[in-house]
């Protein structure tokens, strides 16, 4: 397969081709993102075998709103905090998901990992929630620029999105299952300023 390069400008066509089913990967708020629509099974599977990554590791969800985030998932008090303190941004909360949420979406868990981006193209581009990963092949650091990328992932994917990741520093992730709260990896937000959060009054 031929990866196409688009522009931004270009963001009709990357939607139509995102509604497809195809294989798309854009610079984000942190790292370069590789995603597909959230509702095509069949595009789940290809990026995962286009990343050599494990078939059975889910995908994170990423939404443009807290309507969207409210549509898959159950959202608490506590969830609600952060998201509404940290979304657009660099935090991935964890949260159980909605009973019709397909189970290939979450690999049979009942729970969903979910990120709203700080990036006005990409909150663009999602009209409807998208399953997006790093873009890069699994055990490889991800690449900052479109050049980087497709040093791996050329004739892997469909298309990407020229440009820039702005910070090259993958999200926070927070799980808030279960009562409690448990940081599964420390990114672009910082564990002090998550507590800080949730200890106000």
């Amino acid at each position: 397969m031929e990866t196409k390069i688009f522009k931004p400008s270009q963001i009709k066509e990357v939607l139509e081709w995102v509604k497809e089913g195809k294989l798309i990967a854009f610079p984000t708020d942190t790292v370069y993102g590789l995603g597909v629509i959230g509702n095509n099974e069949q595009a789940l599977q290809n990026l995962k075998k286009a990343k050599t990554r494990d078939a059975h590791k889910p995908i994170p969800y990423m939404v443009s709103s807290i309507k969207q985030i409210d549509e898959v998932a159950h959202i608490d008090e506590r969830s609600l905090k952060l998201i509404q303190n940290f979304m657009p941004g660099g935090l991935t909360v964890i949260l159980r998901k909605k009973d019709h949420v397909p189970a290939f979406v979450s690999n049979g868990l009942d729970t969903i990992a979910i990120r709203m981006p700080d990036d006005t193209f990409l909150l663009k581009l999602l009209e409807e929630p998208m399953l997006v990963t790093s873009a890069n092949l699994s055990g490889e650091d991800p690449g900052s620029n479109e050049r980087e990328v497709l040093e791996q992932l050329d004739g892997r994917i469909d298309g990407i999105v020229a440009g820039e990741a702005r910070a090259n520093i993958a999200s926070t992730i927070v799980d808030l299952t279960n009562n409690e709260m448990h940081i599964l990896r420390e990114g672009e937000i910082s564990k002090q300023e998550i507590l800080d959060i949730l200890e106000e009054e």
